[in-house]
């Protein structure tokens, strides 16, 4: 057996840990593969064997042939004459098969330079075969890898004895990464395609964020605390609710942790991501209450034909209870399953109308103008005659959208009234 090969099965045993004896075997298949190359006709032989004596390193490639009367020999690649099977086997007889040593002179040393490609790609088959079997149970789990390479946009990973690779749809657009960064990833499936097995990792699933709170929150991974569901828009925000039927048990505070320990190395595995950690509750309405803090509601009506939650808030609160882009409301949706639509309460400024037309109304009457030139006078500035009588023709006229003139009796009307 030539060093090189000898080399390439330590290699693959000791680095790779494949079985020594699926190595030998993979050497075996690319030995008479090398064979049918090398020696013309092979090919028609049904039935090859090779043996590799892994001590001595001699190899022998071995042809199971049939054995047939002397006058019916008709395929010499699959048939042997019985006597000269005899010669080899003194008992046997015709219909049994003998194996024969059908090995060229000098086979070993040229058959590993044939065999070299074909033998590495069984091992790869091998090792992939590996990787699938010791992975396919593991899509769920957390692991930790270092990035080795770019292929376009998708990152891949050194997981140790294998490689994963990270899709462009699966990253965190907010994270920058960089070869040789070691970092922790979820690992979403492992697919055995034609190609091989392969693993795909994730930072932006939501269940990545799930098993860092098992992993880091003791009442989670025993089940005192149950994570009901989880919404994440990945680098922005996540908002996971939580309940436990324990009475002795906080949830919430149980996975904010004392000082905000626990949540804080999660937050700091995930590039200080928000995390907001909210109580289930059954009542949509209650519920949408601690969802969407730190906005105060006024109102929540619940359609539940439609399932669409109706809010309304202060207009100084509106910001709040959206969120920057919106983010707050969508993972709101999300995790009730329920669309939420957030309004302004329009009912301080529906008073404020009212007083204003009243007012105007006034002001009409006095003047004796209609109640849409009032209107836009006392937007003006104009909310009492005293105020209107300070105001110059021009800035009426202007503001008006009338002519001086028209202003001018404005002003006239109002020192009149002011006088009587």
């Amino acid at each position: 057996m030539n060093r090189d090969i000898i080399a390439l099965v330590d290699f693959y045993e000791r680095e790779k840990e494949l079985d020594r004896d699926r190595v030998v075997e993979a050497l075996e298949y690319a030995f008479i593969a090398a064979y049918k190359k090398m020696v013309p006709g092979a090919d028609k032989i049904e039935t090859l064997k090779a043996e590799v004596d892994e001590r001595k390193g001699d190899t022998k490639i071995l042809a199971s042939l049939e054995v047939v009367a002397d006058d019916e020999l008709v395929d010499s690649f699959n048939q042997v004459a019985l006597s000269t099977a005899q010669k080899k086997n003194s008992e046997i007889t015709v219909g049994e098969s003998i194996d024969l040593n059908v090995t060229p002179p000098n086979f070993g040393r040229i058959a590993v330079q044939t065999a070299k490609q074909t033998i590495q790609q069984r091992l790869r088959m091998a090792e992939k075969e590996r990787i699938y079997d010791e992975f396919k149970d593991r899509a769920g789990d957390v692991v930790a890898g270092t990035i080795s390479r770019f292929e376009r946009n998708d990152v891949w990973v050194n997981l140790g004895k294998f490689d994963g690779r990270m899709p462009s749809r699966e990253r965190v657009n907010t994270e920058d990464y960089n070869v040789g960064d070691r970092i922790r990833f979820y690992v979403v499936a492992v697919e055995n395609e034609a190609r091989g097995p392969e693993i795909i990792l994730s930072r932006s699933h939501p269940n990545f964020v799930r098993r860092l709170f098992e992993a880091e929150v003791s009442e989670i991974a025993d089940q005192t605390i149950e994570i009901k569901s989880i919404a994440r828009e990945a680098g922005f925000r996540t908002k996971m609710t939580v309940v436990t039927y324990d009475d002795n048990v906080d949830p919430v505070g149980a996975c904010v942790g004392i000082r905000g320990a626990r949540v804080k190395n999660i937050v700091k595995e995930l590039n200080n991501e928000k995390v907001d950690i909210i109580p289930w509750n059954e009542d949509p309405a209650e519920f949408i209450h601690e969802a969407l803090k730190p906005a105060n509601l006024l109102s929540v009506r619940l359609d539940e034909e439609n399932k669409t939650v109706h809010v309304t808030v202060d207009e100084e609160e509106l910001s709040k209870a959206i969120g920057r882009r919106g983010v707050n409301a969508r993972l709101t949706s999300k995790l009730l399953g329920w669309e939420v639509e957030i309004e302004k309460d329009e009912s301080k400024h529906e008073m404020f109308e009212s007083k204003i037309a009243d007012a105007s109304h006034s002001v009409a009457e006095t003047l004796e103008i209609s109640d849409d030139l009032a209107d836009a006078l006392y937007r003006a500035g104009g909310a009492s005659l005293d105020m209107i009588a300070q105001m110059p023709s021009d800035y009426i006229a202007q503001a008006c959208d009338i002519t001086e003139e028209e202003a001018q009796a404005i002003l006239d009307k109002t020192a009149g009234a002011l006088n009587s």
